[in-house]
């Protein structure tokens, strides 16, 4: 005779589909086996756990391939198939690929970093770190549920608090890590009360039970959910560094790491931005009205403060690259707020978020460019200051024309056609759900932009001081300009491949 604990147990065992997850379990599976083999891998062999890891980010990258045939999902309820924990859907495969293309070249980044950092930095924790983060940034986009995105959310949080801080006997870097990590953990908190109150409200955490339960919620806990709403979405304005929340980017970006500020300025907008959006156009569709209006008055903020403090960065000041590339990143984080909020009025919801997304792939790939080409001068000129590129045509000619392509794409200038390509989908979405007055905001910050990026394109023209500093360029640096040229004049040569591609399937 069977017990009855029999099928309740049978009716709770879930399948799970190892090829949807493939892409984060193959990057934290390979963090473990760096962590293990740190210990047996002699001191002089250790630049291969480096290699390893890049091997293994390539691995979990390419595996995202097998998944474009359709939408997969798991981790689902019994009762219920498409109610789900996980979705790998074309939303999340992009996301993804941001993420880990994006890590593979900071772990690229990272080989002459480490090289040159002469045990400054402990190769084994920092190759563990990085990747922990990575697999937590890459589950997040396909979070269907409260908890698993909070989860997400720490685990890609968590390791980079750690590899801001890791350099040893660095003051600056301890400085930059702790106020990391303290705007961080309050970011946490008030998301944590926020979904708490969103739970009470509603009763589940899957997302799209959510947005059902949510419009017929008691009239007595309607109060709760508005809450719930509201301080969920000033977490997540943390996580995306948009203004008011944004003072801890200039000094984290400087006391990091110089491949760990490109991860940052990439990876961790793409985590932040992915929850947003599944946390607002997923979940709570239905109080448009309460974070279109908050989000559209964020993009403003944002974009503004963040191209106003780039401005400010004086080209003598050391660390004055880092500097303005933290500050840009954050105006640029404004112009990803804009179609999010856009999608609160517009009847097609779908599009908007795809220009986001766009958005997020071409500033990923020439911004990691940028920071490429800043950790190849950074090796001669430590101090990384804007006036140390004068003159980098005549030493490094292609380095230079990259860096200039990279800039412009930023800027959206022509050659950098992508980059204006991008910032012309996100001014119309903005237009199209009749945000005009933010779309002139966008319009004004533009130009303003154009000022610091072109004066720091002119100094690589200029006549150099003195001799020209030749800068010998290392494999892993070599392939991650590379790479992010190749990425970005692709694109430019055909840019309506980006939201074709970019057609997230969310709805």
């Amino acid at each position: 005779m069977s017990s009855p604990a029999q099928p309740l147990a049978a009716s709770l065992v879930q399948s799970v589909d190892w090829l949807a997850i493939a892409p984060p379990t193959i990057t934290a599976v390979v963090a473990l086996v760096v962590l293990v083999a740190d210990l047996f891998v002699a001191e002089h062999r250790k630049a291969l756990l480096g290699w390893t890891s890049v091997a293994g980010l390539a691995a979990a990258t390419l595996m995202l391939l097998p998944l474009l045939d359709g939408d997969r999902s798991t981790f689902c309820l019994t009762g219920d198939a498409a109610v789900c924990s996980y979705t790998a859907d074309r939303f999340t495969l992009v996301i993804q690929f941001l993420v880990l293309g994006g890590a593979l070249l900071a772990a690229l980044l990272s080989v002459t970093a480490l090289k040159d950092a002469r045990k400054a930095l402990p190769e084994g924790e920092y190759w563990f770190l990085l990747l922990s983060s990575a697999a937590g940034a890459a589950l997040l986009p396909a979070s269907r549920d409260l908890a698993t995105l909070i989860v997400a959310l720490e685990v890609a949080s968590l390791p980079a608090f750690a590899l801001v801080g890791l350099k040893y006997g660095d003051r600056r870097s301890s400085e930059a890590a702790l106020k990391f990590f303290l705007s961080s953990v309050t970011a946490t908190a008030v998301s944590l009360m926020g979904i708490s109150f969103l739970y009470a409200s509603t009763g589940t955490l899957y997302l799209t039970r959510i947005a059902d339960r949510i419009q017929s919620v008691d009239g007595q806990l309607d109060t709760l959910a508005q809450t719930g709403v509201v301080l969920t979405l000033v977490g997540f304005a943390f996580k995306t560094a948009a203004v008011p929340f944004h003072f801890w980017v200039p000094d984290t970006y400087v006391g990091a790491p110089l491949p760990i500020a490109a991860y940052l300025s990439v990876i961790g907008k793409a985590v932040g931005f992915s929850g947003l959006i599944l946390v607002t156009v997923v979940a709570l569709p239905s109080y448009a009205d309460v974070w279109g209006p908050a989000l559209a008055a964020l993009a403003a903020l944002t974009m503004t403060v963040g191209n106003v403090g780039a401005l400010r960065q004086q080209a003598t000041r050391a660390y004055s690259v880092v500097r303005l590339l933290a500050w840009s990143s954050v105006g640029q984080a404004g112009y990803l707020l804009v179609p999010i909020a856009a999608a609160a009025y517009s009847g097609d919801a779908e599009k908007s978020i795809g220009s986001t997304v766009a958005y997020a792939l071409m500033y990923g790939a020439v911004n990691l460019g940028a920071f490429a080409v800043a950790a190849l001068v950074g090796r001669t000129k430590t101090l990384n200051r804007v006036a140390d590129y004068r003159g980098l045509y005549a030493s490094s000619p292609l380095s230079a024309l990259l860096l200039a392509f990279f800039l412009l794409c930023l800027a959206g200038l022509p050659p950098g056609i992508i980059g204006l390509f991008a910032k012309v989908t996100v001014f119309s979405a903005a237009v199209d759900a009749g945000l005009g007055w933010l779309a002139v905001i966008m319009a004004v910050n533009v130009v303003i932009a154009l000022f610091y990026y072109l004066q720091w394109t002119a100094q690589l023209f200029r006549a150099p001081e003195g001799e020209p500093e030749k800068h010998r360029v290392p494999a892993p640096l070599t392939a991650a300009i590379a790479l992010t040229g190749v990425l970005g004049i692709a694109l430019s040569g055909a840019p309506q491949l980006v939201l074709r591609f970019t057609d997230t399937g969310l709805f």
